[in-house]
């Protein structure tokens, strides 16, 4: 069983790479509709839609005007995922998403962050980065 390290992680706002990511994460859902009936001694469902959601946080960087600032809240944005790296052969997630949810974090002993949630509108496509 191969294992990869989170360190060589990418994320990609059409082909810009958004700057100081420290953590992103994409989750893919399918919906179900109950069709089980009194009487039934184990629930049955029926699969719908398929949706995806997720989450990036960064160090705040405003001067990464095509990264972090054109994640704003609203923006349908192309975003590629790259868990493991961006070179050929690598994993590719690649979705139009629209930002949700935009927020700042500073403490006082630490790195000012921010964070950005998403929502996919329409198909994930998952494929190998190209030469």
């Amino acid at each position: 069983m191969a294992t990869y390290h989170g360190k060589n992680g990418v994320v990609k706002v059409a082909t810009n790479t958004v700057l100081e990511v420290n953590q992103f994460s994409h989750t893919e859902t399918a919906a179900i509709a109950d069709d089980s009936a009194m009487g039934d001694a184990w629930d049955t469902h029926l699969v719908g839609r398929n949706g995806a959601t997720g989450s990036i946080t960064c160090h705040w960087d405003p001067g990464d005007t095509t990264g972090q600032v054109a994640l704003a809240v609203g923006a349908s944005v192309a975003l590629k995922l790259y868990p493991s790296g961006a070179g050929t052969g690598d994993e590719e997630i690649s979705l139009t998403a629209t930002v949700t949810s935009v927020g700042v974090q500073s403490e006082k002993d630490g790195v000012v962050s921010q964070s950005f949630d998403y929502t996919a509108n329409g198909a994930v496509v998952h494929a190998a980065v190209g030469p």
